[in-house]
């Protein structure tokens, strides 16, 4: 599988300048880069990673687990507050009463409770979430070819996400419906290891993931929009308000640019997924319910309880993700594809210089 992955990588749009392919003229120690006139190193280091090798992939796992697992431990509080406020509005009347009336009651430590299932439940869902997606993005670019690829990226990037993220969601859905019982049911448990036996004694296996269709329906349209509107707005701004390409960049205005890009990418993810997020929040917290009666029981105002601080973390959230993912392969030397060219058999069909 993966040597027909590394196949479709040498002859993908997606390709970057760090992939290196043999030349024909039987010197097989020369090698030229795919992209010519591009320079752009990820880091000082010994070697170069293979572009679409099988450590290209559990690479990107890596970075996805420490991008995701991170980030979302960080604003554990803030994810706390939302979810209060999603289950019972009358009592947390909006984010700084939420925050006033947890530290009341419960202390600042009260504000971490959760932090656990967050932890692992991210970091596994990054480590498929973004490993995944290169592969399917690499995977799909193959499949319809070099020219359909670069001019119908954006379906390729909304293909990859969402193949990505239906995977990923199944190693989250345990672990976050953990977290909501924890954060929204007073009483029911405060650590990981108190919630989950208790989960499994009461509900059986179905209670952790009864959540998961929601999760799906939160968590796919959310990534979609993430990966798609973050890979087009790089491609924008780079084309439009840098004032230089990107290979002559420095790596931290690159990192810039990624971060600007991955804030923008996280405001849309919150608004488009926001409606699932509250029927998540709420199935997890009442038993025998299905997605259907809690989306009916909420009405259309009901699901959007919580858009405001959740805009506000997810945009954080979304910027830092991208940041430190973008990091982490600057840190690992993995490859970082520049904006998608198009392809020169394309440019003589369409007659562009």
């Amino acid at each position: 599988m993966f040597a027909g992955l590394l196949d479709a990588a040498r002859n993908s749009p997606f390709r970057t300048p760090f992939t290196r392919v043999h030349c024909d003229d039987g010197n097989t120690s020369v090698e030229k880069a795919v992209v010519p006139g591009r320079s752009i190193q990820a880091a000082s280091a010994s070697r170069e990673v293979e572009f679409g090798s099988n450590e290209f992939f559990g690479l990107c796992a890596v970075g996805g687990i420490l991008s995701c697992g991170i980030t979302h431990t960080a604003v554990v509080p803030l994810d706390l507050v939302k979810c209060r406020l999603q289950v019972d509005q009358a009592k947390y009347k909006n984010l700084f009463h939420g925050f006033k009336v947890t530290v009341a009651e419960e202390g600042a430590r009260g504000l971490a409770k959760g932090w656990a299932p967050t932890f692992f439940g991210y970091s596994a869902q990054g480590a498929f979430k973004f490993g995944l997606y290169e592969v399917f993005k690499i995977q799909y670019a193959g499949m319809i070819g070099e020219e359909n690829a670069y001019l119908y990226r954006t379906w390729v990037y909304l293909a990859a996400s969402a193949s990505a993220e239906f995977f990923a969601d199944i190693a989250l859905a345990p672990l976050e419906a953990a977290k909501v019982k924890i954060q929204t049911m007073p009483g029911y448990a405060n650590t990981l290891r108190q919630a989950m036996p208790r989960m499994m004694g009461e509900e059986g296996v179905m209670a952790f993931y009864k959540g998961l269709v929601p999760l799906w329906c939160r968590q796919i349209p959310y990534t979609m929009m993430k990966f798609a509107c973050f890979e087009k707005t790089v491609e924008l701004l780079y084309k439009h308000v840098v004032p230089k390409p990107r290979d002559q960049c420095s790596k931290g205005e690159q990192l810039v640019v990624t971060f600007a890009a991955g804030y923008i990418a996280g405001v849309f993810c919150a608004v488009v997924s926001h409606p699932a997020d509250v029927v998540v929040s709420k199935l997890n917290q009442a038993k025998g319910s299905s997605a259907i009666d809690v989306a009916k029981k909420l009405g259309f105002m009901g699901m959007w309880n919580g858009l405001t601080p959740r805009i506000i973390m997810i945009g954080t959230l979304t910027a830092l993700q991208w940041f430190i993912y973008d990091g982490v392969k600057v840190a690992l030397s993995i490859p970082r594809p520049p904006p998608p060219e198009m392809p020169e058999s394309l440019k003589k069909k369409l007659n562009v210089e």
